[in-house]
């Protein structure tokens, strides 16, 4: 790719960025919310059309920039934002445009089931071709696109953000298939937020930064700290340089008794108080979502109690939780968190509808306050609030989800995965605002897959496994007394690995139940 430019409306995505693959490498494209890295992404796919630049294959010009023309000159893409149809199987899906049909020229279900059934098999991880996508959770539609860009034989296979609802072990084995894919000769572009993630499999690295090339390098000259420091465009240590204060903690405000929802989890027992962060900890299935939709109401306890402010509720929908002071910042963004087609102002104020309408209609002067607060507050990068949702980065629709539901100012703050596509310097961003939250009174629960966050951001850790809680954890107990105190890196390396052997006993001790 040669001078790519690309603008949207009156926002310069892309200005005259290069990027060049070889043949056998897995090859990392980074940068922070807004860098341009989907959008490159999406112009080499042919779903967006640059404004100027070239594309070229294996020697030969792309001169036709379509999806068709990219999916012929052998370029499969994994997509951010899963592109999975729910109403259709697994097989379907990884089969979609490219059925097998039969003798009378009819689709054959099965042998796209075998077929799919093959692939993931060959990832060593267990999704069953015949289910309908929308019944499966994030982690197995996760898998199921993955599978469904190396379906395709490409020569070029792209993955943007793979690993995102994946638990360690599946990312284990993808790492092991993707170097199996390498050594055939297939090139393969890696996003991701996870430096280690980048570390462990890629050869090369292009950075962008506000949708300009920043440096191409062998990662053997790139050590983290220096990533981010090109990312970010300033010296970070990333969430090492997060300060850590001791939690003032108030009254009770969420009190669960034995709950149990209709699959998972499974009698619960916990309390959060005023000015606390509790993180909950797991691998992929361990109940944390699970138990995150209970207390939001979107799945119903089938037993137990929940209290709030020392009081039982009845929380059997959404707007119950929310009448009580609860909101739930959810997992898959964009299915459950936002309208892509509507603006930033509409997603922001969709659920403080009812406080800023009257005789029925809107008040737009409140909406646009609203929605400005939040976007100050949280830095979200956007041209305009009339702007639709779908223009802006992965991180900055993250962060109109996290707005809308602050812009209710609940008691009770429950997120899941909230720095999920989020990079490196906006994390620490998110996590100083979960912190000053706290540090305001509200009582928060973290639900993370990536261990440093929850050891950044809590108070006390819960360890899940089965839908069952095996440990309750004081953050401090994680710190190994022997490590200087001010080597915030080297402390904060030390206790995820105290974390991980924390988790690996609940996933034995859940196994044995």
């Amino acid at each position: 790719m040669k001078g790519i430019s690309k603008s949207f409306g009156g926002v310069r995505a892309l200005n005259d960025v290069s990027l060049d693959i070889r043949q056998g490498e897995v090859h990392a494209l980074l940068g922070g919310n807004g860098a341009g890295k989907s959008t490159i992404l999406k112009v080499l796919n042919g779903v967006h059309r640059p404004d100027s630049g070239t594309i070229t294959v294996c020697g030969t010009l792309l001169e036709d920039v379509t999806p068709e023309a990219a999916r012929a000159a052998g370029i499969a893409m994994n997509f951010q934002e899963l592109s999975l149809i729910p109403t259709l199987t697994v097989a379907q899906n990884v089969f979609l445009t490219r059925e097998s049909k039969g003798g009378l020229g009819l689709i054959d279900d099965r042998t796209a089931e075998r077929r799919a059934a093959e692939l993931f098999a060959m990832l060593e991880v267990e999704v069953d071709p015949k289910a309908l996508v929308g019944d499966l959770g994030a982690g197995q539609k996760q898998l199921t696109e993955i599978v469904k860009a190396i379906s395709q034989d490409a020569r070029v296979l792209v993955l943007d953000e793979p690993s995102t609802a994946l638990a360690v072990s599946d990312v284990d084995r993808m790492f092991t298939f993707l170097r199996k894919l390498k050594a055939k000769g297939v090139a393969i572009i890696y996003v991701s937020h996870r430096m280690d993630e980048i570390a462990r499999i890629s050869d090369r690295a292009t950075i962008l930064r506000d949708g300009a090339h920043v440096i191409t390098a062998p990662l053997s000259d790139l050590p983290i700290d220096t990533m981010i420091e090109h990312i970010v465009g300033r010296r970070s240590m990333g969430l090492s340089d997060v300060a850590r204060g001791n939690a003032t903690k108030g009254q009770v405000l969420l009190e669960l008794r034995n709950v149990s929802g209709k699959y998972k989890p499974e009698n619960i027992n916990l309390t959060l108080h005023r000015g606390e962060v509790v993180g909950l900890a797991g691998l992929l299935g361990s109940g944390r979502s699970a138990l995150a939709r209970v207390i939001a109401g979107i799945e119903p306890a089938k037993s137990g109690e929940i209290l709030i402010n020392g009081r039982p509720l009845r929380i059997h929908t959404p707007s119950d939780a929310i009448a009580a002071g609860v909101a739930l910042v959810p997992e898959a963004r964009a299915t459950q968190g936002i309208i892509p087609a509507h603006s930033v102002a509409s997603n922001m104020v969709l659920a403080v509808l009812d406080r800023i309408s009257s005789a029925g209609l809107v008040d737009g002067a409140k909406a646009r306050a609203v929605t400005d607060e939040q976007i100050r507050r949280l830095s979200v990068k956007t041209a305009s609030r009339d702007h639709p949702v779908s223009t802006l980065s992965g991180g900055n629709q993250q962060k109109v989800v996290i707005g809308k539901w602050l812009a209710t100012d609940p008691d009770i703050l429950v997120l899941d995965e909230p720095t999920a596509g989020i990079d490196i310097g906006s994390k620490s961003e998110i996590i100083k605002l979960v912190r000053d939250l706290a540090a305001a009174g509200k009582a928060i629960v973290f639900i993370s897959s990536e261990l440093s966050e929850l050891l950044t951001a809590c108070d006390r850790i819960v360890v899940m496994s089965e839908g069952r809680m095996f440990a309750n954890i004081p953050r401090d107990r994680l710190d190994d007394p022997a490590i200087d105190a001010q080597d915030t890196a080297h402390r904060l390396q030390a206790a995820e690995q105290r974390l991980q052997i924390e988790i690996q006993e609940a996933l034995k001790q859940g196994q044995k139940v």
